[in-house]
């Protein structure tokens, strides 16, 4: 069994999916948790009040649009300041505008990648100098399989996907010398919200899968706790897509 006791875990999309199943893995591991949320707060306080209540650990919800820059700086100095630093950081906040790349708009392409890409260059931005601090630290970006193999009416989404890897890769590199690590999961089908339309479907995609179903958001989560806690783990692009994109 993990032990993050002691523990802060800043977790972004926080507040369903595959974010509230991360929030809720660290939080039954003795973690304290900030969940930032972009729109639904009484889904993000309910979380918190949950937490609190079974695990006994401090839950705090802030709302913030991790595209914007200041917004996320201001974000962090605040949670900073309710748990007196962070020490997991699971980038994992996201959205879709999927179309085919002839019809997409370019405000679609721009708001997917300010969104999953350049929100997690924001939070790692502000957070770093907290883990500089410590010399310890551990960012997990949530990406998908979809920036390692492409998705047909994803361009926007696959491109910040693959971007979201490269940004990984080089964060390990620049503070790996600091004791601090930087990964990678890349989820497949996963039954959240952002995927119920495909549930039930006769999709090439879903059929493709080996282990032959969608997977869960624990399982997901689980994965990001395992690399959480892998100290000599950096760099990596763990899979959780049932062999997909193998």
């Amino acid at each position: 069994m993990r032990d993050f006791t002691g523990k802060v875990a800043l977790v972004t999309g926080g507040s369903r999916g595959i974010g509230a199943a991360v929030v809720k893995q660290f939080a039954s591991q003795g973690a304290d948790v900030a969940v930032v949320y972009a729109g639904n707060q009484e889904l993000a306080e309910a979380l918190c009040a949950q937490c609190a209540a079974d695990y006994g650990v401090k839950a705090i919800a802030y709302r913030c649009d991790v595209a914007d820059f200041a917004a996320v700086k201001d974000t962090v100095n605040q949670v900073k300041k309710d748990f007196g630093s962070v020490d997991i950081l699971v980038n994992n906040a996201g959205i879709t505008q999927d179309g085919l790349l002839a019809m997409m708009k370019q405000e679609a392409f721009d708001r997917v990648l300010d969104v999953d890409l350049k929100g997690a260059f924001h939070f790692i931005r502000h957070c770093t100098g907290l883990f500089l601090r410590k010399k310890a630290g551990a960012i997990i970006n949530v990406a998908s399989v979809s920036g390692l193999i492409g998705n047909a009416g994803q361009a926007n989404y696959s491109a910040a996907k693959a971007g979201l890897i490269g940004l990984t890769k080089a964060v390990a590199k620049e503070l790996a010398p600091k004791g601090i690590t930087c990964n990678a999961v890349a989820p497949g089908f996963v039954a959240t919200d952002m995927t119920k339309d495909l549930e039930g479907q006769d999709n090439v995609l879903l059929a493709a899968i080996p282990l032959g179903r969608m997977g869960q958001p624990e399982e997901v989560a689980e994965a990001v706790a395992f690399l959480a806690q892998s100290p000599y783990i950096t760099g990596e692009v763990l899979r959780v897509d049932g062999g997909i994109a193998m």
